[in-house]
């Protein structure tokens, strides 16, 4: 089944104000008229800056968290009626950076995702490995368990808002990438494993990014992999002209 490639950035704790909003400019004119989805998950304090740049273009406006609560006594917090007062149009939950920094557990995030999803929001569900997980051969059983955990209590209807990103943790910012046969393998073991949580429609239309140190110089063989479907990318996506060339693919 054709799906539709969707390259997302995620610009974690960087730029300031004003690069944020020159970044956005220049990806606003770069992927004007392309034919991908795109989407840019940008700082909280930084997200209605660049929401007004991308008013109106090809490119989602993304946030990088979002709490599982609604408003109210929650000190640092930022809720979903907040960033749909901004525009926000998606959030990346699960990254793994807030699971492993953070400590963020499988059932805080699920309650996340159900609350986005609950709030019209669309969601970026990243899972993945770490190193000692792959290297003991349970890449696949990791990634199982955080589906089955994450997803509890999403809809079939809701899936149709949810993307997944596979981000080998091992991968991340560390400059190694998995092989294309190697993510693709995982890849479509989620896509069976989706297919088992909800049925084989479900599975073939959820998108599913690849997220381990994606750039131009590997994005092609990656995305050209039947079950990679787009890639959720970090450090690339912090230039336009790093970040243009994977749209482009």
């Amino acid at each position: 089944m054709a799906r539709t490639h969707y390259i997302a950035g995620n610009w974690k704790m960087n730029t300031s104000k004003a690069e944020a909003v020159k970044l956005a400019q220049d990806l606003v004119a770069a992927l004007k008229g392309k034919a991908n989805k795109f989407m840019v998950g940008v700082p909280f304090v930084y997200l209605d800056a660049v929401g007004q740049v991308l008013k109106g273009s090809n490119i989602l406006l993304g946030a990088q968290d979002v709490a599982a609560t609604a408003n109210g006594a929650h000190t640092g917090e930022v809720s979903t009626e907040m960033l749909k007062d901004l525009g926000v149009q998606s959030v990346i939950l699960g990254h793994s950076e807030r699971r492993h920094e953070i400590g963020e557990s499988d059932e805080l995030i699920n309650k996340k995702v159900r609350r986005a999803l609950n709030e019209g929001l669309e969601v970026v569900l990243c899972i993945g490995e770490l190193l000692s997980d792959r290297e003991a051969g349970n890449a696949e059983q990791v990634c199982a368990f955080q589906l089955s955990a994450d997803l509890a209590g999403v809809t079939e209807e809701q899936m149709k808002k949810v993307t997944i990103a596979y981000e080998p943790v091992w991968a991340i910012g560390t400059g190694k990438t998995a092989t294309p046969e190697d993510a693709e393998a995982i890849h479509k073991f989620c896509r069976n494993y989706i297919a088992k949580l909800y049925n084989q429609k479900v599975a073939d239309e959820t998108i599913i990014q690849y997220g381990g140190s994606m750039k131009a110089s590997n994005a092609k063989d990656l995305l050209a992999q039947p079950d990679i479907d787009g890639g959720l990318i970090g450090g690339a996506s912090l230039k336009a002209e790093t970040f243009e060339p994977i749209c482009n693919e």
